[in-house]
């Protein structure tokens, strides 16, 4: 685990700890491949660049956010924000069910929306009009 993570979760209150951790150790398990870092100010994976799995603490809970989750089609993912974001947010670190994080993860390995360039894209396409 990113030192700066361990930082992160060694800040939270004992229960939020135990959720941090929880979900760090299995994201670092399933998407190995992964950089990890604290970015925005909070925990976040990415792969080739582009954001896919993090999780911040939140007012009384941890929320867990996957950028491309709307399109894992996951009935335990609740949307975020307008574009295709999708969360799962924990007050207990026994609400965490370990085949639903793992399934999640492996279709955030799979399911990728580039925001990495969808920026430089934007640019592309504006000056093609």
């Amino acid at each position: 685990m990113h030192q700066d993570i361990q930082t992160y979760n060694q800040q939270q209150d004992p229960n939020d700890k135990a959720i941090c951790e929880a979900l760090a150790g299995q994201i670092d398990l399933i998407l190995s491949e992964a950089e990890s870092k604290i970015w925005h100010a909070h925990p976040v994976w990415f792969l080739d660049g582009n954001p896919i799995v993090g999780y911040s603490k939140l007012k009384g809970s941890v929320r867990l956010l996957f950028w491309s989750g709307q399109s894992f089609e996951e009935s335990g993912l609740q949307n975020e924000g307008k574009f295709k974001a999708a969360e799962a947010r924990y007050t207990a670190p026994d609400q965490i069910n370990p085949a639903d994080l793992n399934r999640w993860l492996e279709k955030a390995r799979d399911i990728q929306w580039d925001y990495k360039n969808i920026v430089k894209r934007r640019g592309v396409l504006e000056r093609l009009k």
